[in-house]
């Protein structure tokens, strides 16, 4: 069976990454300023960002509409016996709903609806990639990576809530808090769902660096074949101590920086940092 995987912008995959596997996009719809852009096709992040500073308004986004995911679809199965496409949570986005519309429509179209956000998602496209190559059907790929998505492990270090609370993901008391006491909370994905965890005081570098030997702690419990370094826009030198702490204590296979895309980034904000991997 020749299978193509698509995602939504939302899975925050580098562009070597997507032009390797060959794997399709279908973008998000990001508005700031009376404007709307495709996330990762005519806008980026630091645009984004500059955009928000000059209006003083934060962004909104979009999902991918049913006709979007139509064409998408219809033109990857003139060459293709069946798509697997994977979405951001249900619980976060109408992507799922839409993008189920459009499969019942056109048929052998397989889609997974991720629970997750970011590389979380990231995670399940590659592994799809490499089941189509092996030779796995659709359909054993769809119910695969619907079960493995449980054992995902998904969280970030935030430097500031503003973004969360105006987005309406946090309190606002939450946020205040957060800003007076100078913390930097993680936030984590379970159940499809986001939440709120432990809270860093200090410098964002000391920060990261505190929660990654959290995250990795239990070196027994981690697939060791992946991990996701993702950030939202923040310096050379906290990427660096990120992975520094990632391979003191963990011997992952494969460590891979990506930046997160204009939908994840208009959420989170600037400053943010997460590693993103399988548990065992």
């Amino acid at each position: 069976m020749n299978i193509q995987v698509t995602a939504d912008s939302t899975c925050d995959l580098t562009p070597a990454l997507i032009a390797r596997e060959h794997i399709i996009i279908t973008p998000l719809t990001v508005s700031c300023g009376g404007e709307s852009f495709h996330d990762g096709v005519d806008i980026a992040p630091d645009s984004l960002y500059e955009k928000i500073r000059a209006t003083g308004q934060l962004a909104s986004t979009a999902a991918v509409n049913v006709q979007e995911y139509m064409d998408a679809f219809s033109a990857a199965l003139k060459d293709h016996d069946a798509v697997v496409h994977f979405t951001i949570s249900s619980d976060m986005s109408a992507c799922y709903q839409n993008a189920c519309i459009a499969a019942q429509e056109l048929g052998s179209v397989y889609v997974v609806d991720s629970r997750n956000l970011s590389t979380g998602i990231g995670h399940l496209v590659l592994d799809a990639c490499q089941m189509a190559a092996d030779g796995v059907d659709a359909a054993a790929i769809q119910a695969e990576l619907t079960a493995r998505r449980e054992k995902l492990d998904v969280s970030f270090v935030v430097d500031t809530l503003e973004y969360l609370r105006k987005g309406g993901r946090c309190s606002a008391l939450a946020a205040m808090g957060a800003n007076m006491l100078k913390l930097h909370p993680c936030i984590f994905v379970r159940d499809g769902q986001m939440g709120v965890g432990k809270k860093y005081r200090g410098k964002l570098i000391e920060c990261v660096r505190a929660y990654v030997r959290d995250k990795l702690a239990e070196p027994d419990t981690v697939d060791l074949r992946r991990v996701f370094i993702t950030d939202s826009g923040v310096g050379e030198d906290v990427r660096a101590a990120a992975e520094e702490e990632v391979r003191r204590a963990v011997p992952f296979r494969e460590v891979i920086h990506t930046r997160a895309g204009c939908t994840v980034s208009s959420h989170c904000g600037p400053g943010t940092l997460g590693i993103l991997f399988y548990r065992k």
